[in-house]
């Protein structure tokens, strides 16, 4: 998975936004593969126009517990939000995930002012799913 700071700098290298959209998708196509039995209402994520799913499984750590998420959608650029967002939180403590500001490093990349409302509402909606899932990791006991 592309770290988040190799985003932002490739973001910084591309001027038109026709290539960060395409870059945007070659991310998404990154993503490690979601079985058809992870796509379940459960795992669906809600506020979102196109169809996304995000797995969360909770793994024990010394530093409390980590999150790794997987994620997918039925659409190209979504695909590319989720990446993006996954290189943000996986694989961290829930304590350190719910310390990000996704809504800021989202407008770090310049993605609020290029994407359709409904497209931004749904990172959003994502954001907000992983922050459950990281809040419901804390509650569980060690």
């Amino acid at each position: 998975m592309t770290a988040f700071k190799d985003i932002r700098a490739d973001f910084e290298l591309l001027d038109e936004w026709e290539d960060r959209y395409r870059y945007l998708i070659e991310l998404g196509r990154g993503l490690e593969p979601m079985s058809e039995a992870d796509k379940t209402d459960a795992n669906k994520v809600r506020g979102c126009a196109s169809q996304v799913w995000l797995a969360t499984r909770v793994e024990a750590h010394p530093d409390g517990p980590r999150l790794a998420i997987r994620g997918d959608s039925d659409a190209h650029i979504v695909k590319g939000l989720i990446a993006v967002l996954l290189s943000l939180v996986n694989g961290r403590c829930a304590r350190d995930i719910l310390k990000i500001d996704a809504h800021k490093a989202f407008s770090e990349l310049g993605l609020g002012e290029h994407l359709t409302p409904q497209r931004s509402n749904g990172f959003a909606a994502m954001v907000a799913r992983v922050r459950a899932d990281a809040t419901a990791a804390l509650s569980q006991p060690a």
